[in-house]
């Protein structure tokens, strides 16, 4: 790994160096904060947590390959340790400088809603010309964004880097390790409001990206958001549209639903010299949300010097990740995974994605957590959210979840709704209940904990 020889580590981390002065200059070949991943030469992150303390495995790091650790506390070992105040703080600056001397682009995304699918969309398109390394799973906070840094290869040329927050502050810090060359902001929804508290709050909260983004840098935003529309300075840095109207610059036209084998569209990608270019794409992935993440994706691979058949390429290569829209094909019926997490917006367009389906419309709905003190109301907004025909079996589990139900019954009286105590009681109704043709949406805030629905279902 570039430039990290434990002395480097240690400055980088402004911590204290201990070990003999010959190891000073040898250099890691690996990160990793889980003792049970610790390959020959790796640096060891042993991070307290509430339940086990990484420093208890310090030993079994060593004896795994392990050539240096940092700590938080004095340790009384032989190998080469650096102790650091802050395990939080050391990772990050640590990341920061190990991306300062790489000659990699960073992407760096953030939104209320579709981070992680407009990430895949914009990796899959861009690797049709670079090497692109992206964000792991759900590897996007102050831990996991540093972790992914340490991914990075030399030989990699694009970082596309998600960025997920709950507080003010958290931006600062993770744009100031990323320091993108692009920054993409997808949208100003309802989400951590008992933080941020309104969306005002989510748009300054996002928005503390920009003055980490490089200077000769571009911004993209949703411009068919209220709030991201209003935005058109940003510290001198080029700042481009993208959304379903023309004074976006980069829009959609001709979209055609092809249900939930994805949707057939016409990009319109603005050029350099203030011109316009059309590709006709089919993008593999169901949903209207789907449209906003092509056409940036799109938008970004123009800027960086794709042609329009390797844009193509790109979106209809593109696939659905674990959790998030992603499509299950059973025998006789299909689930639609998207529990990985949940907030007002993202709930309502996964009622519209399940409102494709041609057979019996099943929603699974669970709580959205960190909304706030209208977090009742904005449960209640959901179920006000079902259209006729759209859904015809609502299943409920959570307190909060009851509001769907009241407000889904009042948009349609007649709709067949059940509410459950645990995941158990409700997995093995759905077992018995299902028939050939269903269409099942499964989704909920994180801590709810879905995946074990989905599970169940899907080794059925």
């Amino acid at each position: 790994m570039k430039n990290l020889t434990l002395e480097n580590i240690a400055a980088a981390c402004k911590g204290t160096y201990h070990g003999s002065e010959e190891q000073k200059q040898q250099e890691i070949l690996a990160v990793t904060k889980d003792s049970r991943e610790v390959t020959k030469g790796a640096l060891y992150l042993p991070f307290p947590g509430s339940r086990v303390d990484g420093h208890d495995f310090i030993p079994q790091a060593f004896e795994k390959g392990a050539i240096c650790t940092l700590s938080e506390k004095p340790l009384e070992i032989e190998q080469p340790w650096i102790l650091v105040p802050s395990m939080r703080d050391a990772i990050r600056d640590l990341a920061e400088f190990y991306l300062s001397g790489l000659s990699v682009k960073v992407i760096g995304i953030t939104g209320s809603v579709g981070k992680t699918s407009t990430k895949e969309m914009i990796a899959s398109v861009l690797s049709e010309k670079y090497q692109v390394l992206k964000t792991p799973g759900n590897f996007n906070n102050e831990i996991g964004l540093p972790l992914t840094v340490f991914g990075l290869k030399e030989t990699d040329e694009i970082a596309v880097l998600e960025m997920g927050i709950s507080e003010f502050g958290e931006m600062t810090r993770l744009a100031k390790v990323a320091r993108p060359q692009i920054g993409v902001i997808t949208n100003i929804g309802l989400c951590h409001l008992e933080n941020l508290g309104t969306r005002d709050g989510i748009l300054k909260a996002k928005t503390e990206m920009f003055p980490w983004i490089k200077e000769n840098g571009t911004i993209f935003l949703n411009g068919d958001d209220d709030k991201l529309g209003t935005i058109t300075e940003v510290s001198g840095k080029s700042v481009h549209y993208f959304g379903k109207e023309a004074n976006d610059k980069n829009y959609v036209t001709d979209a055609e639903s092809l249900g939930f084998e994805g949707t057939r569209a016409v990009l319109h990608l603005e050029t350099e010299k203030g011109g316009e270019e059309t590709i006709e794409v089919q993008i593999p992935i169901p949903g209207e949300h789907m449209l906003y993440n092509t056409i940036v994706a799109a938008a970004i691979g123009k800027e960086l010097g794709l042609s329009a058949e390797e844009i193509r390429r790109g979106v209809e290569k593109a696939e659905a990740v674990e959790g998030r829209s992603h499509l299950i094909k059973k025998d006789g019926y299909h689930l639609i995974d998207d529990c990985y997490n949940a907030n007002p917006v993202s709930m309502k367009a996964a009622l519209d994605l399940l409102a494709m389906a041609e057979g019996r419309k099943i929603a699974v709905l669970g709580d959205m957590f960190e909304l706030g003190e209208k977090e009742k109301q904005l449960h209640y907004e959901v179920g006000r959210h079902v259209k006729e025909g759209g859904l015809d079996l609502l299943l409920t589990m959570g307190e909060l979840s009851k509001e769907i139900e009241r407000g889904a019954k009042e948009v349609l009286s007649d709709l067949q709704t059940k509410h459950f105590a645990s995941h158990q009681e409700l997995t093995d109704w759905l077992k018995k209940e299902l028939k050939e043709g269903d269409s099942v949406l499964i989704k909920a805030s994180h801590g709810m904990e879905f995946a074990k629905i989905v599970k169940a279902l899907a080794e059925e």
